[in-house]
């Protein structure tokens, strides 16, 4: 009781605050712009706590980031542009809302349920903290690699209206994942002799291109057309809380429990959190035929995954030092600078520190519904900008975050030829989520396999010769086993 104490008197302080509320329209800012992730509000506030003490510098970055991965929806909901990664998973299903005078109840969903998700995984964070990072330190390579084949399973066989055009956005991220010298060989691969290919293809001005700037391409294309009178709408955010989460709490839940999940697995993330869960609530909706028209189901559940898992990456950070994701890395770096060097010897000698770190995650959870509601109120005047207008800031916006991300020229050309490639893919009904997806677990599928093999010496039984391994790699045949059975009934079906 001394050490909770404790902890309400460092963080109910004027400056400590301050610094949250600060932090929290900072993130809110830097979430809602396409390609200013939240990763990169989180390491642009770092030089800032050099400055500060130590509750207030990691109550800054906890509530930034949780402000920027929730504000990501906002520009994903009114113009079908991400703001962040997390939010891409459901962006095209949030959009086609907007698109049917349901605004507000997509942004009013985004709102409570990630401040709900959020709750969530912060609570896991405080009961189950000690006890889950000890499950999440017996996944090995093998583990990690069932983990990537799942997630891409999911987005192309489950995630997809069709699954051969999923499969092909697959393979077209795969491809892209390969480009560059970041493999086990450290062989130039597709580099065609440039310099700059050999680091890679960068993720952040590749999502912004396949999002933010195919879709400046599409309206130039379209000439620019006005708004829908029934876009620019957006009423009361609060209308009918109270029947969503009655209609929707299974999904919640599941969202939840899936993005805890995955956020404590180190390296995972909310993107992947948001992509999985999406999938698995159309799988097992009863109205599958209804997702991409606008609807709400999946919306709810993936909004609910990508904040609880935000939270629930903190359990390995906290209790071992291994981050659970890139937010929490520089977190870590922070915590060494301020002499908090975090593992189990944290809890012993400096437990008040972990219980104010507890409470800034309430906070910052609760704080989310006004902000929330504050910059979904500012944010409809991107509606009522006529397109001619917009559609260049934006762009602007596209260029300044792919430049951003690597402060070199490279960064724009990679955009640009997303933007035509996720142009071409939507003209041709090919889904871009898996793509996305392809890119960012491309690598960490490699990754895991090669070290696998070496560890094995080619054995492939190493594979499946661990418990959870074994068990994962079940789940993932039961996904192809259903698939194929799927497509044999349906060709049946056809023919006769």
């Amino acid at each position: 009781m001394d050490a909770i104490i404790q902890a309400f008197e460092l963080v109910f302080t004027w400056p400590v605050m301050t610094t949250i509320l600060g932090a929290a329209l900072f993130g809110l800012l830097v979430g809602a712009v396409p390609g200013l992730t939240a990763t990169m509000a989180t390491a642009l506030l770092v030089p800032l706590t050099f400055f500060m003490d130590p509750i207030p510098a990691v109550g800054a970055m906890v509530t930034c980031a949780a402000m920027a991965i929730f504000a990501g929806d906002i520009p994903g909901a009114l113009l079908r542009i991400p703001g962040t990664p997390a939010s891409a998973a459901y962006t095209h299903e949030a959009y086609a809302m907007t698109r049917k005078g349901e605004a507000e109840t997509a942004l009013g969903a985004c709102v409570l349920f990630s401040a709900i998700g959020g709750l969530f995984g912060t609570a896991v964070l405080i009961f189950a903290a000690p006890t889950l990072a000890e499950f999440a330190l017996n996944f090995s390579s093998q583990e990690y690699f069932w983990m990537a084949m799942l997630g891409l399973t999911c987005s192309a066989f489950i995630g997809s209206p069709s699954p051969i055009k999923g499969l092909v956005s697959l393979l077209i991220g795969l491809l892209v994942a390969t480009v560059g010298l970041n493999n086990a060989a450290g062989v130039p691969r597709f580099t065609f002799g440039s310099t700059d290919l050999m680091a890679g293809i960068d993720f952040i001005p590749a999502m912004i291109g396949l999002f933010a700037v195919s879709e400046v391409f599409r309206t130039v294309a379209a000439g620019a057309p006005a708004w829908d009178n029934v876009q620019v709408k957006v009423g009361n955010i609060f209308r009918n809380w109270g029947g969503m989460v009655v209609t929707y709490w299974r999904q919640q839940l599941r969202g939840n429990v899936t993005g805890t999940a995955i956020g404590i697995l180190p390296g995972a993330g909310a993107d992947v959190a948001a992509y999985v869960s999406y999938a698995v609530s159309r799988r097992f909706s009863k109205t599958p035929e209804k997702y991409g028209t606008g609807h709400l189901e999946g919306v709810v559940e993936a909004t609910s995954s990508n904040n609880a898992s935000l939270s629930s990456a903190w359990v390995p950070a906290l209790v071992f030092g291994i981050p659970g994701d890139t937010i929490t890395a520089i977190v870590i770096g922070v915590l060494y600078v301020k002499g908090l060097n975090p593992g189990p010897t944290l809890f012993i000698f400096n437990p008040q520190l972990i219980y104010a770190v507890f409470l800034i995650f309430l906070l910052a959870n609760l704080l989310m519904i006004p902000l929330g509601w504050l910059v979904i109120k500012l944010a409809r005047g991107l509606l009522r900008t006529p397109r001619s207008i917009l559609m260049p800031i934006i762009l602007i916006f596209c260029i300044v975050g792919a430049f951003a991300s690597n402060n070199a020229v490279y960064g724009i050309i990679i955009m640009l030829v997303f933007g035509i490639l996720g142009f071409f893919m939507e003209e041709n009904e090919i889904p871009i989520a898996p793509c996305i997806l392809g890119i960012v677990i491309g690598p960490i599928l490699e990754h895991n396999f090669i070290t696998t093999m070496i560890k094995s010496d080619g054995s492939f039984i190493t594979f499946v010769d661990r418990p959870i391994a074994a068990v994962l790699a079940v789940g993932l045949f039961l996904i192809w086993a259903s698939v194929l059975y799927r497509a044999f009934q349906s060709r049946g079906a056809a023919a006769s």
